[in-house]
């Protein structure tokens, strides 16, 4: 059964960080793209950070890029992703979600990816 199993959620406050992280399972994933996404209440979701099968190009949109650092470890037939924030502000404040895309390709669109988690909240006061 594949599992995309979130946790590292939390109430924070602004300034502070937090690190989600990600385990993938069911499946090999490790030559799976795997991605961030978020969606705050009444938003559409939105891709937040993205990292290839190697590992070796993370992207990020431009509203983290500098606060957010993804990573990802493959061992064996788990895989690991991880979303360490950093400087939260409010306007971070949604429910996050781990994705791997279906196959290598990677991208911010989230049509590309098949494997969804059931998310984990993040809360940022100010």
């Amino acid at each position: 059964q594949v599992q995309l199993v979130e946790s590292g959620g939390g109430l924070v406050q602004a300034g502070g960080s937090l690190r989600l992280s990600c385990a993938a399972s069911g499946r090999t994933f490790s030559r799976n793209a795997m991605a961030w996404f978020r969606q705050a209440p009444g938003k559409e979701r939105e891709f937040v950070a993205g990292i290839s099968w190697t590992g070796g190009r993370p992207f990020y949109a431009g509203s983290v890029n500098g606060r957010f650092t993804i990573a990802r470890d493959n061992v064996k037939n788990t895989v690991t992703v991880s979303l360490q924030m950093n400087l939260l502000k409010p306007e971070d404040t949604a429910r996050y979600y781990c994705a791997a895309s279906a196959d290598e390709k990677s991208g911010r669109w989230d049509g590309l990816y098949y494997y969804w988690g059931q998310g984990t909240q993040v809360t940022v006061s100010s």
